[in-house]
């Protein structure tokens, strides 16, 4: 008999708090080899070894969402705790310290920045493939080369202070335009992996490899 045992797959708790369609980055999270799970509650995410914040539509309808779930403590918890973390589109965004879309909501304030407006003579939404390409010098987990991303989006966060050095990924809509950040463990896409085919699967599975549950939320 082999006594050798395989080792559960990453608890990842993707945090649901009424915004979108969050069963999409559940089930692109699923196909990659992870236990995701939606949670709802603070107290579904024990024991997880990984986040996700999804989110789209406005930036102030997000925020004040996620404060009154009660999994804005969930968000922090793990940032702090360096548990590992992906925003995606608004659930990127929100890592910042605030939008221009919706100047009275705050965002987490885990990154230093404003999320602005896209500039510049062109159809807003980006609703779109994209040429993603990363920042010279920037070595990061998060991507392995120049590809394509889909986009939804009409604003997009302006890292300000040390956090400039965060950014490992942009894109031209208008101008430059920030697509991905990477501080240690902590990872934000303003694209949709989950909707970018083979490229955003390969992202989340290299996301899901980060979970090894050496830290998990208590």
């Amino acid at each position: 008999m082999d006594a050798r045992r395989v080792a559960a797959p990453a608890l990842i708790a993707v945090l649901d708090y009424g915004i979108g369609n969050l069963r999409s980055a559940e089930k692109a999270l699923q196909r990659v080899g992870a236990d995701a799970r939606l949670v709802s509650s603070p107290d579904g995410a024990t024991g997880a070894s990984g986040v996700v914040l999804p989110g789209v539509g406005a930036f102030g309808a997000s925020s004040r969402a996620l404060r009154a779930s009660g999994l804005d403590a969930v968000a922090r918890a793990a940032l702090a705790s360096g548990v590992p973390f992906l925003g995606v589109c608004v659930g990127f965004q929100l890592l910042f310290e605030g939008s221009e879309e919706s100047p009275a909501d705050p965002g987490l304030g885990e990154l230093g920045g404003v999320v602005r407006r896209l500039r510049g003579d062109v159809k807003l939404p980006q609703m779109q493939w994209n040429r993603t390409s990363p920042v010279p010098g920037t070595p990061g987990a998060m991507l392995e080369g120049e590809d394509w991303f889909y986009y939804v989006h009409s604003y997009a966060p302006v890292p300000e202070g040390a956090d400039r050095s965060c950014v490992v990924a942009t894109c031209d809509y208008g101008g430059e335009v920030v697509a991905a950040v990477e501080r240690a463990r902590c990872w934000g896409t303003q694209f949709h992996p989950e909707k970018s085919g083979h490229a955003g699967l390969a992202l989340l599975g290299r996301f899901v490899a980060t979970c090894d549950g050496t830290t998990r939320l208590g």
